[in-house]
């Protein structure tokens, strides 16, 4: 217990080497993976999210603890597979046309897969037709969007538009961010939601699903 205690702490902590060694050395001893997540890592990164929500913790911090939790993951995909375990939610996630910017994006996708989702991440300059292809491929329940420049908002709409158009809107949540955009925009284009940080873009996400 002590050693799941200290597995929770490292991950808060960001020390990716100390999360992976617990990790590895559970497996070993054959305890089920879906307590490691479940009980520890994710309560984990709940905790790192309420930190950068009270000030108390910044992008570094948060960048170090999802790579920590992302170690672990690596480790445990396979076993929770081989039980049948689901994951929170699977988002497909990009930064849109025109939009080369993947910072943002990065720290999302990275804090929602800590937080127990299954992330493809589509990288920059996303063709709307590509997201709509993630969600049936994958069958993603969110579509997470990116945009850091005024110009490439627009491609947003597209998006929205195209999942409307290709019959697979109704099936998938979509969620936006960046600097310039706002909740007001979400409404306008027909989004379900907007977040201007990582740690929201979770609990966002979760609510979404009705996972909250």
């Amino acid at each position: 217990m002590d050693d799941l205690k200290q597995l929770f702490d490292s991950i808060v902590e960001g020390n990716a080497k100390v999360v992976r060694s617990i990790t590895e050395d559970q497996i070993a001893h054959g305890i089920d993976p879906n307590v490691l997540l479940n009980g520890y890592m994710i309560p984990a990164m709940n905790e790192v999210g309420k930190r950068f929500e009270a000030g108390d913790y910044f992008v570094p911090e948060l960048l170090m603890s999802a790579r920590a939790m992302k170690g672990a993951l690596e480790l445990l995909r396979p076993l929770l597979a081989s039980k049948g375990a689901e994951p929170a939610g699977r988002v497909a996630i990009g930064t849109v046309k025109g939009d080369l910017h993947d910072i943002g994006k990065n720290l999302v996708a990275a804090m929602l897969e800590g937080g127990g989702f299954e992330v493809f991440d589509l990288g920059v300059d996303v063709p709307p037709q590509k997201f709509i292809d993630a969600v049936r491929q994958h069958n993603a329940g969110i579509v997470a969007m990116s945009a850091l420049l005024t110009t490439t908002m627009g491609s947003m709409k597209l998006v929205v538009d195209g999942l409307q158009s290709a019959g697979v809107r109704a099936q998938v949540k979509v969620m936006i961010g960046g600097a310039p955009i706002t909740q007001q925009f979400a409404q306008e284009i027909g989004a379900d939601g907007y977040s201007d940080n990582a740690s929201g873009a979770v609990t966002l996400a979760r609510k979404l699903l009705g996972t909250a």
